[in-house]
């Protein structure tokens, strides 16, 4: 008999490309990996991954039984969606993912209320940057800003955003105006180029907790979703009188079709549901002070 987990080992890297990265992808140390890997190869006498400079490639042997493996997985983890799907017990995990700004300014107070009523579910909170695959049961339900979810997943999605300028209480009358951009803006923005004179990029940031204190501490001018600012509303951090169109992209409340009729899922949803609908003026930037 083969030992499936064996097959796992191979499998995440492959699609990881290196021993440390699927260790981590697994939650085991890095020699697991590469025992298990040096046991599968044994027992069948072939070679399954190649080192290279860029990482672990695949062999012809171990490209041969890429596909098998992956779909092997996919129906284990079906399986186990279909199962928990019919799980009518108030207890157990659940696995919630949501950006870690959203949850530090909005929705740690709620959650903490949820843990309270439902003492027998256990939450494990997932904030890190990246989203997490709902098919592969990296969570369970997800708070998505997103414009398009996946088709993949069934939720509601509670509101647009609306974004606003926000500056330092300081900041007015400047021959040139600093901007504070994402990292991925090549140039500057459209509405720094309208709305300011002789704008130029100051800072870049990948976060949106970054680009608030970097507005705090007087970088510059920047764009943000009002949710964040105005939840945390710094008294030296001040929204700008221009007015933005709304955005397209949404706060989406999701989940696999697959876990639809899960209690402790349509439990922990109904509560997510009703404090996100709370906070749709915050989301509408009704709370912004000009």
């Amino acid at each position: 008999m083969h030992n499936w987990d064996d097959f796992r080992y191979f499998l995440a890297v492959a699609n990881c490309g290196s021993f440390s990265m699927a260790a981590k992808a697994l939650g085991v140390n890095h020699s697991t990996v590469s025992r298990r890997i040096q046991v599968l190869e044994e027992r069948h006498g072939v070679r399954l991954l190649d080192r290279t400079p860029t990482g672990y490639q695949m062999t012809e042997a171990g490209a041969s039984i890429y596909d098998i493996v992956q779909t092997i997985q996919d129906n284990e983890l079906k399986a186990s969606r279909v199962l928990l799907g019919q799980d009518s017990r108030l207890e157990g995990n659940i696995k919630l993912t949501m950006p870690h700004d959203l949850f530090e300014s909005c929705l740690a107070a709620p959650v903490k209320q949820f843990c309270h009523q439902h003492p027998a579910i256990e939450l494990s909170l997932l904030v890190s940057h990246g989203l997490k695959n709902l098919a592969n049961r990296e969570a369970d339900i997800a708070v998505r800003l997103t414009p398009n979810p996946p088709d993949y997943l069934v939720g509601t999605c509670i509101t647009q955003m609306q974004h606003g300028i926000y500056a330092h209480t300081s900041q007015s009358h400047l021959k040139t105006t600093p901007i504070i951009v994402w990292g991925q803006e090549p140039e500057l923005p459209e509405w720094a180029l309208t709305h300011f004179h002789k704008p130029f990029i100051a800072l870049r940031v990948d976060d949106l907790a970054s680009m608030h204190r970097a507005v705090q501490a007087g970088f510059g001018v920047a764009r943000m979703p009002c949710f964040f600012p105005d939840a945390v509303q710094a008294a030296d951090v001040k929204r700008l009188p221009i007015e933005l169109p709304r955005s397209d992209w949404g706060v989406w409340l999701l989940s696999h079709a697959d876990l639809r009729n899960t209690a402790r899922i349509q439990r922990c949803r109904q509560f997510l549901t009703t404090a996100l609908t709370d906070l749709i003026p915050t989301f509408e930037g009704k709370h912004s002070r000009y």
